[in-house]
């Protein structure tokens, strides 16, 4: 594939069940990609600290000829309540209020639209026991609508219709994948997004 993707995360992406492997490293292995991959468990988008996904958005090389942005949805968000805000009728990035999910998630797609230029992609979590994180999904689906993004969307998708026994294995809790849940699980739902967006 050959395409220089940049990666923005927490746990999820970083690979925090799986050794620091996630689907990530995976694309790199078996499709080629050439990641730029920034990734801290325990972060947040919602603008809080130097280790938030806004922050560490902005010490990635702004010289990267990048071939799409893909950026995690938090579950942290979700587990620590963060005020969830509503979407702006801007599209200016100093409009937005980066201490709301709302704003962080328009201010990240603003910055990586005008800093790289390329794509810029959502994914979700599959589906967990999590009202908070439901509602994150819906907003970032009617943020979509607004931005024209591209959303991996493993949360709504009928992946999740997999037996208890499966489940167990692909997965180390609600949120983390094990190594063979990115391999197996995962890691085909991005190929397959990643294939469509490039006409691979």
């Amino acid at each position: 594939m050959k395409k220089k993707i940049i990666f923005l995360g927490s746990s999820v992406t970083f690979g925090a069940a799986s050794n620091g492997i996630s689907f990530v490293e995976l694309l790199a292995q078996k499709d080629g990609i050439i990641p730029i991959k920034e990734a801290v468990s325990g972060t947040t988008l919602v603008d809080n600290g130097k280790s938030s996904y806004i922050s560490r958005m902005k010490t990635i090389d702004k010289s990267i000829d990048a071939d799409a942005f893909v950026c995690q949805l938090s579950t942290n968000d979700a587990t620590l309540k963060m005020p969830v805000g509503e979407v702006s009728p801007s599209f200016e990035i100093e409009d937005f209020d980066t201490s709301t999910v709302a704003g962080a998630i328009e201010y990240i797609i603003a910055y990586a639209k005008q800093t790289w230029g390329c794509p810029v992609i959502f994914y979700t979590g599959t589906r967990y026991d999590s009202e908070q994180y439901a509602a994150l999904v819906k907003l970032l689906l009617n943020i979509k609508e607004k931005w024209n993004i591209g959303v991996i969307d493993l949360w709504n998708n009928e992946m999740n219709n997999i037996s208890p026994s499966l489940y167990k294995k692909y997965m180390a809790d609600g949120i983390h994948p094990t190594r063979a849940g990115y391999e197996q699980w995962w890691l085909p739902e991005f190929e397959k997004y990643l294939c469509e967006l490039f006409g691979l």
